[in-house]
């Protein structure tokens, strides 16, 4: 009996054991602030750079980075991040450089999965083209990802106009015109400069002949636009020059970086350049392997597109 007992009461207190151990288990506990409630995740903001690339070092580094820096040093609270959209220039940085850039896709996967909550894409594009486009297109496919996304504008982008909260963006042509004149040379009635721009099918194409008549309100009428895929072509440009009877020609690109186009198509030796076929026909010819990124009035205008959108994402903030 007392051995029925003694068992008993060893069977009573291995089951309150059990229970006292079930009852004070830990269990997570969620953060909480002063108020006792739980704490909500600071947000983590981002300006995502997107250009179409280069593989010029020299050039990526006097043109992209130049801006990218500006970016940098006037939105020290964002994390500033690199997307190029040519995935032939990302393929051979990697292969031959060992470096590795994202596309603007996969920046903002790597953006979303380390917690970023505002993001703003600035693409370094000239003209709103098929490739600005692109870059929509994929912001708008995880525009769901982040609290807030944006897309700040190209540097030929509109006449100017009003955002939703009354403010007014200038007119980027106009803006275009005066960072040009920083590095156009001294002129005389027989000179002309010649800008390069890339050309396209899509409709915006039309944004050089608009930066052309801009141009000549502006009394630079010897500046002439010409395309490498678009209009006005380079014939257009060379019936110009005769019609003002033009002497000595500078090519310059209109373009971000002075890359392939502008050293080879523009200012190469090859006898379909721009520099050779100008050459031929009787021209003194210069050439400025420049681009618009190493114009600190171009990375303003860049810097001011950011500074605009981010101001319009802080006016409509995400619910």
């Amino acid at each position: 009996m007392n051995n029925t007992k003694r068992i008993v009461r060893l069977l009573l207190a291995f089951a309150l054991m059990v229970v006292l151990s079930a009852g004070y288990s830990v269990q997570p506990v969620k953060s909480a602030d002063e108020t006792g409630s739980p704490t909500v995740q600071a947000d983590k903001k981002a300006i995502l750079v997107v250009s179409f690339g280069t593989s010029y070092n020299d050039a990526r580094v006097a043109n992209i980075d130049s801006v990218e820096n500006k970016i940098k040093a006037n939105f020290k609270d964002y994390t500033v991040r690199r997307a190029f959209t040519s995935d032939i220039i990302i393929k051979k940085l990697a292969e031959r450089d060992k470096l590795f850039i994202d596309t603007p896709e996969q920046a903002l996967i790597n953006l979303k999965q380390e917690g970023y909550t505002h993001v703003l894409v600035q693409p370094l594009h000239i003209i709103t083209g098929a490739e600005y486009d692109d870059v929509v297109n994929i912001v708008n496919k995880y525009s769901g990802s982040f609290k807030q996304i944006a897309v700040g504008r190209s540097i030929l982008y509109s006449l100017g106009g009003e955002y939703t909260d009354g403010r007014e963006y200038p007119n980027s042509y106009v803006l275009a015109v005066e960072a040009l004149k920083k590095q156009l040379p001294a002129m005389t009635a027989d000179s002309a400069v010649v800008l390069m721009g890339h050309g396209t099918p899509h409709p915006s194409d039309a944004s050089y002949a608009c930066f052309q008549s801009v141009l000549n309100d502006h009394g630079l009428g010897n500046v002439l636009v010409g395309t490498v895929e678009g209009y006005p072509s380079l014939d257009d440009v060379k019936r110009k020059l005769k019609e003002k009877r033009i002497k000595k020609v500078t090519l310059m690109p209109l373009m971000l970086v002075a890359g392939d186009h502008a050293n080879n198509d523009m200012a190469g030796d090859e006898e379909d350049s721009w520099k050779s076929q100008l050459t031929k026909e009787g021209y003194v010819v210069e050439t400025y392997l420049h681009g618009l990124g190493e114009n600190p009035a171009f990375q303003d205008m860049y810097v001011n597109n950011v500074r605009d959108v981010l101001a319009e994402m802080a006016a409509h903030p995400a619910p």
